[in-house]
Formats: structure tokens, sequence, C-alpha cells
């Protein structure tokens, strides 16, 4: 498949202009050539990822944080913020990025959060349209919940609120949802999961009266890996899809 179709595929499945604007999504480092075959999907584009997808014989690397956030001012293979880049353009290989427009994307990150928690009448939470709220299939106790949180997302949660308090609206976000706690609150959310949260935003969901569930930035994202394949087999059949192997949560637990 040419270069510019798999990029239109996937723009598809992203619309470029569901990205806030802070974001840098898209073709971020081009290949060196313009078929791609193989193609390399993961949360972030690290030094790990970029030898995965070269190793691999990946024609690009499809992540869901883009490497570059800031303008940067030099290139080099030692540097924790473009070595990524530098391997990948040794060996001839892409990167592109599906960040905030994936997030908010039908069937994106938080479309599978509601779906992996069941939840149903799912819909946008305003005004950015990226979180989602829903319906739990019964009430369920908070501590219930946060522990069903962790199964389905292989983490750790931590959450704040009254063990016993019976929740059935469940309001979701990917990643580091802390500043849109004034949101699902306003959607009639009575617990909020996401990923990471600063300290004063936790008090401020304590103070709003919202249970709040974190489960990890990585934990809450990278479940998106496997419906985006899916996706892409089916959009673009004729290019071979590998989930990475390699990465893994940067947060261990004791």
């Amino acid at each position: 498949m040419e270069l510019k179709e798999f990029c239109r595929v996937m723009e598809t499945i992203a619309p470029r202009e569901l990205a806030l604007e802070f974001d840098n999504v898209g073709l971020l480092v081009e290949p060196d050539h313009r078929e791609i075959r193989k193609v390399l999907l993961a949360l972030d584009c690290t030094t790990v990822t970029a030898q995965e997808a070269i190793d691999l014989g990946a024609d690009l690397l499809v992540t869901h944080h883009p490497q570059f956030f800031h303008g940067v001012k030099s290139i080099g293979f030692s540097s924790p913020i473009t070595g990524a880049a530098a391997l990948l353009l040794r060996h001839g290989v892409g990167h592109f990025a599906a960040h905030t427009n994936l997030d908010a994307a039908a069937g994106g990150v938080n479309d599978t959060l509601a779906e992996l928690l069941e939840l149903s009448d799912v819909q946008p939470i305003p005004p950015e349209n990226i979180g989602r709220v829903g319906e739990l299939p019964a009430p369920m106790k908070l501590s219930a919940l946060a522990e069903r949180c962790g199964q389905v997302l292989n983490a750790h949660p931590a959450y704040t609120g009254d063990p016993d308090r019976l929740v059935s609206r469940v309001a979701v976000l990917g990643g580091a949802g802390g500043g849109d706690i004034a949101y699902a609150k306003a959607a009639g959310a009575e617990a909020y999961l996401t990923g990471e949260a600063k300290h004063n935003q936790i008090l401020e969901a304590r103070e709003s009266d919202l249970p709040l569930i974190l489960c990890g930035h990585y934990e809450t994202e990278r479940v998106v890996l496997k419906s985006l394949l899916n996706r892409l087999q089916i959009l673009a059949p004729d290019v071979q899809y590998a989930i990475t192997l390699r990465e893994t949560a940067p947060l261990l637990f004791a």
C-alpha cells in the first residue's frame, strides 16, 4: 500500500480534526520509501519500540503518543527526546502518531474503555467530546468497580471515595484525565476512571464528591492497540500488522 493511502486510512480511523490544539499527530517521521508492507503498533515511540520495528522489518511505527510535542533544535542518537527518531531515520522507518484524535474517535481509546466496562448508552463528554460516560450493567459498590477496572486493564487501581458507595453511571478518559473532573461531574458521572491525576486534581474530585479511579496512563491507553489493529486489518488488509511485544509499562509496583 502506498504511504499516502495508509495515512488516509489512519485519518479515517482517527480524523485529524478531532485532535486538540496542543497535539502533534500524523506522519512525524517519513520513511525513505513509499510502499508500506508491515506496521508495528505501540503506545510510545521509544528506542525500544523503534528497534523492535527495525528488527521486525516494519516500514512504519504507529503509536498513540507522538514523540515530539515541542520543537527541537537538534537530533541526536543519545538524546532521550530524539533518540528514537534518529534510530528510525537511520533505518528508513517512519513514525505515525494518532493521539487525542484517537482518544476522541469512534472506536478509539475511550470507546474501548467503555466497552471493557460494559457500559451502555455511552455518550461523549462535552465540551471536548473526548471522554465517555455511560451506565454499568447493574449498580455496584465503588470498591468492586475499582477492582473490576484493575482486572480488565491489568492495573493496580487507586481510588477516592466511600468503598461501599453504589455507582451506576461512570465516566472514562484514558491517560491524563485529571483536568476533566468538572466535565465528568457535569455529565452526571457517579465515578470517573482515568489514568492519572495531579494531587490538586485528586483533591478537586474529592471535594466535588466524584469518586476517582486511577489505573495508570499506560494501562488505560494500551487497550486501544488491539482494536486499532482489527480496524486496520479491515481497512488496509494488504499490510501486515503486529502489536509490540517489547514495550512495557514505565512504572513498576512493589
